[in-house]
């Protein structure tokens, strides 16, 4: 089978972004599970393969098209946009000209994707506020997507190894989160879930469904959305053949599953998914000082294309200095090649 192309983000050129895709593609194992191409400034890359690596002996390749790319491992070939001026570069600060090179870089990764010249898209880290600055007025890589794609009906995926949690809403207030706990929404998101499993190769997968409340509500005591939404949602799921379980108290819902118990849990909103994830793929060394893992990957449900990401921000108080980990990266290839190997079997 031919190696799948996946196309790499060069992220906010003031952080991380440039750094740990360079660290990501030095790694033989990448070149052996797919075909990599950076999509952003050739010349950002090469300035952060000199600060990456020591003795530096890495080729850039720049290229104008996927065709003339040579993907060989130690040339890192780069679809090269010339979006961002090296010499202008502000690092570690919120900056337009960077907020604009990760928004053009997101931008033609995604309209490759589309056009069929790659077969997955990773992305590296942006910032907000510099996307803002920018005048692209986004809260995330998310919604540019679902924005440029037409995707009304997405959700969000967590996953750091074989745990996997997706969402029924996120980057909103924790009120507006609550409201938006709908049988409509939850039953999509079910459907979601149950697809991104399949997408990865796990034949049957278990669903289970978190409660909002503590305990579930226990039964109405302690609110009834669990009576009202969540559970009629979980019953249409499974009059339509799905494995699902639920609602389970959100307490020890991601305990069961990293445990093996389900294939992937559907949270009720933005963090009651994300900190049973950081607390499993971020690893703090205090006697070190600095994060010995940044673990987990990011990848958008619902979309026509694959999008799989690393579950961490640009890092800008340490961009730069050589001491970027990429280990989320690495995570999110490997994420990116599974869902394209089994879509490309389809």
């Amino acid at each position: 089978m031919n190696k799948p192309v996946l196309g790499i983000t060069m992220g906010d050129p003031s952080g991380c972004g440039p750094e740990i895709t360079v660290k990501a593609l030095l790694k033989k194992e990448t070149y052996e599970k797919c075909n990599p191409v950076v999509i952003g400034d050739s010349r950002i890359i090469e300035k952060a393969a000199r600060v990456a690596v020591k003795n530096n002996k890495v080729k850039i390749h720049p290229v104008k098209s996927i065709a003339e790319c040579l993907f060989n491992f130690g040339t890192i070939d780069v679809y090269d946009l010339h979006n961002a001026d090296p010499e202008k570069l502000k690092i570690g600060k919120v900056d337009a000209m960077s907020g604009e090179a990760a928004f053009s870089s997101v931008k033609k990764t995604i309209e490759l994707a589309l056009a069929n010249e790659i077969d997955a898209t990773i992305t590296t880290p942006l910032n907000k506020e510099a996307l803002h600055v920018a005048g692209h007025y986004y809260s995330g890589h998310t919604e540019i997507y679902a924005d440029i794609t037409g995707t009304a009906d997405y959700s969000m995926m967590l996953a750091d190894g074989e745990l996997r949690v997706v969402h029924v809403s996120t980057h909103v207030s924790l009120r507006e989160a609550c409201d938006r706990v709908k049988k409509d929404r939850v039953l999509k998101v079910i459907e979601l879930a149950n697809h991104a499993c399949t997408s990865l190769g796990i034949a049957s997968p278990k669903i289970a469904v978190a409660g909002l409340n503590p305990h579930a509500g226990e039964n109405g005591m302690f609110g009834r959305e669990e009576i009202e939404e969540i559970g009629p949602a979980i019953e249409t799921a499974k009059s339509r053949g799905l494995n699902v379980a639920g609602p389970v108290p959100p307490d020890t819902v991601f305990a069961k599953a990293h445990g093996g118990m389900y294939d992937i849990v559907v949270a009720m909103y933005h963090d009651q998914g994300h900190i049973p994830l950081k607390v499993l793929g971020f690893q703090y060394d205090r006697a070190a000082g600095k994060w010995q893992a940044v673990n987990g990957v990011n990848i958008t449900l619902g979309l026509p294309v694959i999008r799989s990401s690393v579950d961490h921000g640009t890092a800008f108080g340490h961009a730069w200095q050589g001491s970027a980990n990429e280990s989320s990266l690495v995570n999110a290839i490997e994420y990116g090649v599974r869902l394209a190997v089994n879509k490309n079997k389809v």
